[in-house]
């Protein structure tokens, strides 16, 4: 029967076309029919199936691009709004990339046989996606363990393994299901839905145990949030520096409690269309405004995003520029600024770069496409980064600035987790995206966030979602799409340690290792055959 199906073409391209829409549809807030990714792979397989002998790779290559291409479309399509270049090239790009991991896995298959053809694909996929949150043209937004974010429940584990781990479930269970769709006959008895039952079910109970035992106490801590809701396309950077910043703090003059000890508000917000320098802050006059808010708000701490930028005598990194003005060398950064009790504010600049937009890639290879990016579009080029995670401190209270983007990188959390970091503060635009299923998704990955690091986090955005969210990862407080908002909540601190934080993506490693040797067993395997 299965047969019969594939051998038609536009059966094919419909089965391709089949898997590009299951995909998107279990994708969060696109369809968020979760239990969908656990077949959405089998018809991308059969495909793959019948393309495993003799017929031509790149017929395969165009049908698993189609497959892909929907998904990334279906969802992401949203970025368009940010920037129609930037979404063609993550849809075309991405796409790319994934039909060329899948046909890598085809290829390994072909030729050391269909034994391996589980093993083969867990650690091509797996160490495509790993490699994705760490080369130059990092997107890991699609990583396909992202897909449980709206079910925390069924994911507690992830505090061991990281959304690779959610991965690695998705692609054994269409393996599973994809041979009991290759023999049907006597499913119960079937040791193939045997085994996808207990696979199925397994990490369901350890997490359903995991979460009814978690301690979601600590000590408690009030934080106060604040959704301006500024457009920034019509008013952000069009708007006076000083009036955005007072309406801010009148909001935050609204929010605070005797009992908050610190205040949130969103990327960029503190004077959004100047460039602060950083060893200049306190000659600011902002400076003195906002402590004199602080000082109505009994001295609580205040969080904010900021444009920020130093000067260097020498190149300090491949995002330094020469100003012949000054002589020096600038680096503009994109920072999460900690005003407290301490003379001078602390700053932690972003390491995780939206590409394109704050990141020209492999500037370090080829420096003249950061000049290039420049005089083509008249921007800054791209910004410059942390050398390490970091976090701040206040009055013995250490907690994690995320800005924007860095919230969909798990292992880069979970190093800032490791530095003692008791809480996880997101600080967001998410207004570029407008009214999309962008924001709602970027909201969705902090709750596992929450789950692998067993932290609360609280999160400010622009124009929403803004909320807090409990270190099991259920949504405890959250606010509505553009409305002018601010609330306070007392989340609870902890300091405990998970084992995702200790051993980080041990699954893309073993995943890469898998790989290394398929390959090193195809490269004796032609050897082996040249020298008969």
């Amino acid at each position: 029967m299965i047969e019969k199906i594939i051998q038609k073409r536009l059966n094919r391209w419909l089965l391709s076309i089949l898997s590009g829409i299951l995909l998107t549809v279990s994708f969060p807030e696109t369809g968020s029919l979760t239990p969908l990714t656990f077949i959405a792979w089998i018809p991308l397989l059969l495909v793959e199936s019948y393309f495993h002998t003799k017929r031509k790779a790149f017929s395969l290559f165009i049908q698993a691009y189609l497959a892909f291409f929907i998904y990334n479309v279906g969802t992401t399509w949203w970025v368009y709004y940010a920037s129609a270049d930037g979404a063609y090239l993550a849809f075309f790009a991405n796409s790319l990339l994934m039909a060329i991991a899948f046909l890598i896995y085809h290829l390994l298959k072909r030729k050391l046989g269909s034994k391996w053809n589980g093993p083969i694909l867990i650690c091509v996929w797996l160490s495509f996606e790993f490699l994705h949150f760490h080369w130059e043209l990092s997107w890991p937004w699609l990583t396909l363990g992202n897909v449980f974010a709206p079910r925390a429940s069924w994911v507690q584990w992830y505090s061991i393994t990281g959304v690779l781990g959610g991965s690695l479930w998705i692609l054994v269970m269409n393996l599973l299901f994809y041979k009991l769709v290759l023999q049907p006959k006597n499913l119960l008895k079937n040791s193939y839905f045997i085994l996808s039952v207990i696979i199925l079910f397994l990490p369901l109970c350890l997490s359903a145990i995991l979460y009814f035992s978690k301690d979601t106490g600590g000590t408690p801590y009030n934080v106060a949030i604040i959704q301006p809701n500024i457009d920034p396309y019509g008013e952000k950077f069009v708007l006076d520096n000083a009036a955005q910043l007072e309406a801010i703090l009148e909001q935050g003059d609204k929010a605070v409690s005797k009992e908050t000890q610190l205040v949130i508000a969103p990327e960029t917000s503190l004077y959004p269309t100047a460039k602060i320098y950083e060893s200049g802050l306190r000659k600011e006059i902002f400076f003195y405004v906002i402590n004199e808010h602080r000082a109505k708000w009994a001295n609580a701490g205040l969080l904010i995003g900021a444009t920020t930028f130093q000067a260097f005598e020498q190149k300090n990194s491949p995002a330094s520029k020469f100003i012949p003005q000054l002589n020096e060398y600038v680096e503009d950064y994109n920072s999460s600024v900690l005003f407290d009790n301490t003379p001078n504010p602390k700053i932690i600049h972003k390491s995780k770069l939206v590409l394109g937009v704050e990141k020209i890639p492999f500037v370090g290879m080829f420096p003249f496409l950061e000049e290039l990016a420049v005089e083509m579009e008249g921007g800054s080029g791209s910004l410059g980064v942390e050398k390490e995670p970091k976090i701040f401190e206040k009055n013995r209270v250490k907690f994690s600035p995320v800005v924007c983007y860095e919230s969909i990188y798990g292992g880069f959390l979970a190093k800032q987790a490791k530095n003692g970091s008791q809480f996880i503060a997101i600080i967001t635009n998410d207004g570029w995206w407008k009214d999309t299923p962008g924001y709602k998704q970027h909201f969705q990955f902090a709750r596992l966030r929450a789950i692998e690091n067993n932290k609360y986090v609280v999160r400010s955005a622009n124009t929403g979602k803004s909320g807090v969210i409990s270190n099991r990862g259920d949504v405890l407080k959250e606010t509505k799409w553009w409305v002018k908002d601010q609330f306070n909540y007392t989340i609870q601190l902890n300091s405990k340690r998970t084992l995702y934080q200790a051993l980080g993506d041990f699954i893309g490693y073993f995943a890469l290792v898998g790989l290394g040797m398929f390959f090193i067993l195809r490269i004796i395997r032609i050897f082996q055959r040249s020298t008969k």
